[in-house]
């Protein structure tokens, strides 16, 4: 007879959805039990250590103390109350902590609900932006191929349109404006081609260009490349320059990933909107926030509209908030920048002999970010039996094995994730 947890996942793999896959789906899903530090604990009582940080959230591990204290606390005041018309301490205080951790500049914050809408609030807020300023046709936004900014509509419009996930809906989605991928490499010198194309853009286009929305540094889910940060000093003159706002997402990257605070620290430039979400709550719920300068607000304010057209339902929600205040308390501390520094430390000494591996095209390490990129696409669900076996979790896609650690980990635990990485990389040919 099956166990109970044997029929639940059976449920699970014939009802219930999961990210980017089919239905029914065509491979069951590890169920977890509970997870503490940084291990997830399966039912039949094996432990992985989590190698990706649960989407590169949970940075502080599972089940710390100060963050279960801040949500069992702030549940005998109140779970939820909305913010419309209404306010409370926690989501005043995330504020003002958000404000003085981001860059310059950045004085006001709207709260959302993930990461994507988020990104969807700050393109609300950069056409409102225009149109108040009677540059109403000012309604196109320039990304980046390679770039990936969430699974809404407004988001996907602004993700690689051929390379990216969200190709097929590439007929109903607003028209934007893409420039190459930067070249790669953190360190390799700006090529001033590069530079003359995205000048060519911004400036040939600034009548019908909004903003400007690039990952800073990392680009994320669209292919883990890593460009020079000058490159966003560029942008950020082009658009002073020519009149087009800068949105940064930095939801991937910040609260220290990429061993800055934030990934525009590495080009020391602030932008006129930012995009956080994910590590916000060190994992624990889903909360993010868009942040503006204040000539966006009140120029936003002032037009026709009155304030930007937004609320979601469970915006600034008290325990999301006040999980966040504890996260970003402990990222205040500084412990990361110990722990960064030296997970990149291990991951750049236990990934590099898998250069040597004929199936391997790259080998790259930034802050607490390992990739091993490959010729073929990865096998996932053969990748996982890999390293599972060797008792860590990873999610391989498209072409690259990496690992985004949380920062708590030992060099015991990156070590053994490396190795997990490296003997998928070996699997694979």
């Amino acid at each position: 007879m099956a166990s109970a947890w044997e029929q639940l996942v059976r449920y699970d793999s014939g009802h219930v959805w999961h990210p980017y896959g089919p239905m029914p789906a065509r491979t069951q899903p590890l169920p977890v039990s509970s997870a503490r530090g940084v291990r997830l604990r399966q039912p039949d009582g094996e432990d992985l250590i989590d190698g990706m940080s649960s989407w590169w959230a949970a940075i502080h591990g599972y089940r710390h103390p100060e963050l279960d204290t801040a949500i069992q606390e702030q549940l005998g005041e109140m779970a939820h109350v909305m913010f419309g018309g209404l306010t409370h301490e926690p989501g005043i205080r995330l504020a003002q902590r958000l404000i003085e951790m981001t860059p310059a500049g950045l004085e006001h914050v709207f709260f959302a609900d993930s990461g994507s809408v988020s990104v969807e609030v700050a393109i609300k807020l950069s056409l409102q932006y225009w149109q108040a300023r009677g540059r109403g046709g000012k309604t196109r936004l320039l990304a980046l191929r390679g770039g990936y900014h969430g699974d809404t509509f407004g988001a996907m419009s602004v993700c690689d349109p051929v390379g990216g996930m969200h190709s097929m809906f590439a007929g109903v989605l607003p028209k934007h404006l893409f420039a190459d991928r930067p070249p790669a490499g953190f360190e390799t010198p700006l090529q001033p081609q590069y530079l003359a194309h995205l000048e060519e853009l911004v400036a040939g286009h600034a009548d019908e260009l909004a903003a400007v929305i690039v990952e800073p540094v990392v680009q994320g889910a669209g292919g883990m490349h890593f460009y020079n940060p000058g490159y966003l000093r560029v942008l950020r003159e082009l658009c002073d320059e020519h009149g087009v706002l800068l949105i940064l997402d930095e939801i991937a990257t910040g609260f220290g990933r990429s061993g800055a605070l934030f990934a525009a620290e590495h080009a020391g430039i602030s932008p006129d909107l930012m995009c956080v979400g994910k590590a916000l709550t060190g994992g624990y719920l889903s909360l993010a926030a868009a942040l503006c300068t204040s000539e966006v607000a009140a120029v936003v304010s002032a037009g026709e509209a009155g304030g930007l057209m937004h609320g979601p339902t469970f915006m600034a929600n008290p325990l999301a908030c006040a999980v966040a205040l504890a996260s970003t308390d402990l990222i205040q501390r500084g412990g990361w920048r110990r722990g960064v520094p030296r997970i990149e430390g291990v991951l750049r000494a236990q990934l590099e002999p898998a250069r040597e591996l004929p199936s391997v095209a790259d080998v790259r390490v930034l802050g607490a970010i390992g990739v091993i990129e490959l010729h073929q696409p990865v096998d996932v669900p053969a990748a996982t039996v890999v390293a599972t076996r060797r008792g860590v979790w990873l999610r391989p896609f498209r072409n690259l094995v990496y690992t985004m650690p949380p920062y708590v980990s030992t060099d015991a635990d990156v070590r053994q994730i490396a190795d997990a990485a490296v003997a998928v990389a070996v699997a694979a040919g």
